[in-house]
């Protein structure tokens, strides 16, 4: 069986800064536009059985923004009328009215059990659209943004079961066929879980695709699904579509259509808590291992070859185990002895007396080490000087202990830890596993719409772009921009909604629920002398954060960054505020 290989992610030392100090407030006005929506957004509030933080995650903080990244400074929105309204700007003083370019064609109010109408955008020609009521539409678009050959035409229309949002896809085109991979987010009743929420998150693989030489209509050629227990931060498909990576808390599996997730888990259960077949014991001169022997066995049955670093075991000939041992023993004076309890019992004498063997054979996890209260004491003894009982039991040393009640709350970390995965989409396996450990998602962005979108982790007090290359197996994901203390500062910003990047990481933008929008900038040069009065030197760059305040009391639905601009969408307006003013 392929084993998932642990990756880690690669920092590049030149990106960072330690001796950022700081952003400095701005009190320069910025730009702000506002436009007045001819129909509110078409915004899908949660319903009561909709009570789960992951129900939460995926559609109460959905974005009901999209960002076109094939064409400059254009989104879209779906309004109350069916209608996906585009803005694109070309000049903010002469802003003219989201224009209709598509209607769909059912009447949404009329499902009960909808969720949030979704578009991506596939490529520059090609969007998926889901209405929230469980079907998939596939569009050709022409050149979006050109008047005269833009037109979205219906290519694939299909009701695929239960509703769900559209979160990635890709158009892959050949000189045989043209295809749509798409990734769909469902959250399913889990009937059977009396334990945990009663929900799990499905993630469906959908692929459409049509023979070029053929006149025939587009058709699915392959469904997968996965499932986990928690929604992805970060789910994308490959831009070839041979493989998928997905940042998440709880780990997703893929399972057969059809498959019952409570097989899986009961198979799972059953590897866990499978018995071990040998128990073994140390002091500091040797180590006994204890195997149940089967029935009517006797000495003629059982075979045992000592080596210097070496055992192998062999029971009524069958290979019971072998391998390399943890340290040398003394091969001479190692025993076996059948027991009266039908047990087999070895004797092995330590060469190097004193060392404490974490496994008996290197590798093998079929053991149990089994530490009797003697032992536990004595390491107990030995730790005892790195821990203790008060707070903080001598103030007046020079390094005095880690006290957990100096950390700030925007220090501590979730204690599960997300991790990413990255699935190979033949076989259905995880090539690619990295522990994220303490460094939290924070978003995600499209920086090159060829390439899968970028995602930004916390490392310490920082937040790092990181680019994924799936053509390069040994250096996967790239590091390619960092934003200096933006990991702390986000932290302390409690009522965060949606939090985004300019393309060309020029500067980082977090919005709240309501009116508010904060920007980070990166370091610019400063165009009067500045001095660090601290340090006696002159300071070249300074970062400069701004607050821009929204006329209106309406929540934000919709929030999105382009190089020059942020996109502020609400329930009956857009804002646009001017953040660069060359691109």
């Amino acid at each position: 069986m392929e084993v998932a290989a642990n990756c880690s992610l690669r920092v590049k030392r030149p990106l960072l800064d330690p001796r950022f100090e700081g952003y400095k407030l701005s009190l320069e006005p910025l730009p702000c536009y506002q436009l007045e929506l001819d129909a509110a957004v078409a915004e899908v509030k949660l319903r009561d059985d909709q009570y789960t933080l992951e129900h939460m995650h995926a559609f109460g903080m959905y974005n009901y923004l999209h960002c076109d990244s094939w064409y400059q400074d254009s989104v879209y929105y779906i309004d109350t009328l069916g209608r996906i309204m585009n803005l694109t700007v070309m000049l903010d003083t002469a802003l003219g009215k989201p224009r209709e370019v598509f209607r769909l064609p059912t009447d949404l109010t009329a499902c009960d059990n909808r969720l949030c109408a979704s578009v991506h955008f596939s490529s520059s020609t090609w969007v998926t659209l889901s209405d929230g009521t469980g079907r998939l539409y596939v569009i050709g678009t022409g050149e979006r943004g050109n008047s005269a050959s833009e037109k979205w035409e219906i290519m694939f229309n299909e009701e695929l079961g239960d509703p769900f949002i559209i979160i990635h896809s890709i158009s892959l085109l050949n000189a045989e066929e043209h295809s749509i991979a798409t990734l769909l987010l469902r959250i399913e009743k889990e009937e059977l879980d009396m334990k945990g929420s009663g929900f799990y998150v499905s993630l469906e693989w959908v692929t459409i695709s049509k023979k070029n030489q053929d006149n025939k209509k587009y058709e699915i050629i392959k469904r997968d699904i996965l499932r986990g227990k928690s929604v992805p931060h970060y789910a994308a498909i490959e831009p070839d579509g041979n493989g998928l990576m997905i940042v998440s808390y709880k780990s997703f599996t893929f399972v057969q259509a059809g498959q019952d997730l409570e097989e899986n888990m009961d198979e799972d259960i059953s590897e866990k808590i499978k018995e071990p077949v040998y128990y073994w014991q140390q002091t500091e001169d040797d180590l006994t291992v204890t195997i149940r022997l089967p029935e009517d066995s006797t000495k003629e049955d059982i075979q045992i070859q000592f080596l210097p670093d070496h055992i192998n075991i062999v029971l009524k000939d069958h290979q019971f185990l072998e391998g390399k041992l943890y340290s040398s023993i003394d091969h001479e004076s190692s025993t076996w002895i059948i027991k009266e309890s039908n047990s087999l019992e070895i004797s092995l004498i330590k060469k190097n007396e004193g060392l404490t063997w974490p496994e008996l054979v290197i590798g093998d996890k079929q053991g149990e080490l089994i530490r009797d209260s003697a032992q536990c004491a004595a390491i107990a003894e030995r730790l005892m000087h790195l821990t203790s009982e008060e707070l903080n039991p001598n103030p007046d040393k020079e390094k005095p202990p880690c006290n957990a009640q100096e950390l700030e709350e925007c220090d501590i970390f979730f204690e599960e830890s997300s991790s990413l995965c990255r699935f190979d989409g033949n076989t259905l396996k995880t090539t690619h596993v990295v522990n994220l450990g303490s460094n939290q998602y924070l978003f995600s962005v499209i920086v090159d719409p060829k390439e899968m979108p970028c995602f930004c982790l916390r490392h310490d007090v920082d937040a790092l772009l990181w680019q994924p290359h799936s053509s390069k197996q040994d250096d996967m994901w790239e590091h390619i921009a960092t934003f200096n203390a933006l990991g702390y500062v986000q932290a302390s910003k409690r009522d965060k909604k949606f939090f985004a990047c300019a393309p060309n990481y020029s500067y980082a933008a977090l919005c709240e629920c309501l009116r508010r929008v904060f920007i980070y900038r990166q370091p610019a040069p400063m165009s009067t002398v500045l001095y660090n009065r601290k340090e006696g030197r002159q300071v070249g760059q300074v970062a400069k954060q701004q607050v821009a305040s929204l006329e209106t009391n309406d929540p934000i639905l919709g929030f999105q960054a382009t190089n020059e601009r942020l996109f502020v969408l609400t329930t009956k307006n857009l804002f646009l505020i001017k953040v660069n003013t060359e691109n």
